[in-house]
């Protein structure tokens, strides 16, 4: 039996290969022991999958299928299996794997295992009609969230919540949010549940992105570079770029957090660290941490939170076919909520 899904087959910048991914036909996978086999049904596309196809966050080899925010139902089951069933509709997020043996994983940090694996980068992804998974790395999805609602949730939303969980916010303190695209948009929802009392602040250089914040609840919506109009208790950045870091520093509270949520930063704007002004930016014990990944208890925790708001993405959908164009469109900054690819019933 064959199956239909969006190859990548060399590393490519976009700008010069606009249709990096090329539909192709291959063998549905065989589930090995302690694997299921899942029917995709929808699956998210990621600002890392950019990464991946333009060499920053390259697959360890090629060919191979992207997509980490993968929703589906079981179809087959490897020997050793026993936690799904036939049919149970799951989710698999950017952690595919993990060794289990170490301290981290011990410890429930799978995300800084040095095993970590991540789904559509080392091994294959949601970019398809079926895909396997360890069954240890497959989240049953809650009701009402349907499954275009729950992709999304898989990677924006569980390492929105890491982010949000890391900045330890108490209710009633300030949040800033520079950059707002899928992963933002859902914090900013998350944020108004969790810590009511709280206000959010958003940072964003697209007008059209100022505005959807401000439609979703934000106090207030301005450039990166705009003061904001109250120094905040924490930052959670989730740009590509340091401008916003730097930036995100100034509006910080002393004792306050910034919290970066970002695989890489570009190079092309590196210059702007030597703006960096240590009284300004840095004094009075403000403190800077990056999110590394996601884990297991991630993505469980921020399904049954998004099941209990209920927390609904803002969702654009496409068909498996088209998933070059969402691609194009998330690198050209087109963004409103989270790009999701539907690809079967």
């Amino acid at each position: 039996m064959s199956m239909k899904a969006m190859v990548l087959k060399r590393l490519c910048r976009l700008e010069e290969e606009p249709r990096p991914l090329e539909k192709t036909d291959l063998p549905v996978p065989e589930p090995g022991a302690g694997e299921v086999l899942i029917r995709v049904s929808a699956c998210g596309v990621c600002h890392t999958e950019l990464d991946e196809i333009e060499g920053r966050t390259p697959p360890p080899r090629l060919p191979v299928i992207p997509g980490h925010q993968v929703v589906g139902r079981v179809e087959d089951m490897g020997p050793g299996v026993t936690r799904l069933e036939h049919g149970e509709r799951v989710g698999v997020a950017w952690i595919y794997s993990a060794c289990g043996r170490c301290a981290h994983c011990l410890a429930g940090l799978e995300n800084l295992c040095e095993d970590f694996r991540a789904t559509g980068r080392d091994a294959h992804g949601g970019y398809a009609e079926y895909m396997t998974v360890p069954e240890a790395f497959a989240y049953p999805i809650p009701e009402p969230l349907s499954d275009l609602q729950a992709a999304p949730l898989l990677c924006a939303g569980a390492i929105g919540y890491r982010s949000l969980m890391l900045t330890e916010l108490q209710d009633g303190q300030l949040l800033g949010l520079t950059g707002f695209g899928a992963s933002a948009h859902l914090v900013l929802k998350m944020t108004r549940f969790r810590f009511p009392q709280s206000r959010v602040y958003v940072f964003a250089r697209n007008g059209r992105e100022r505005a959807f914040a401000m439609e979703l609840g934000a106090a207030w919506a301005g450039d990166t570079a705009e003061p904001c109009p109250e120094l905040l208790d924490a930052v959670i950045d989730t740009t590509p770029a340091w401008k916003p870091v730097v930036e995100a520093l100034a509006n910080i509270k002393p004792g306050g957090r910034l919290v970066i949520n970002a695989i890489r930063k570009e190079a092309g704007d590196r210059d702007y660290l030597m703006k960096l002004d240590y009284p300004r930016h840095l004094w009075m014990e403000k403190e800077i941490k990056s999110v590394a990944n996601v884990t297991r208890k991630d993505a469980v925790e921020c399904l049954e939170l998004a099941a209990a708001l209920p927390l609904l993405p803002e969702v654009q959908t496409y068909a498996l076919e088209d998933a070059n164009l969402a691609l194009q469109e998330l690198k050209r900054g087109v963004i409103r909520g989270a790009k999701v690819l539907s690809i079967g019933s």
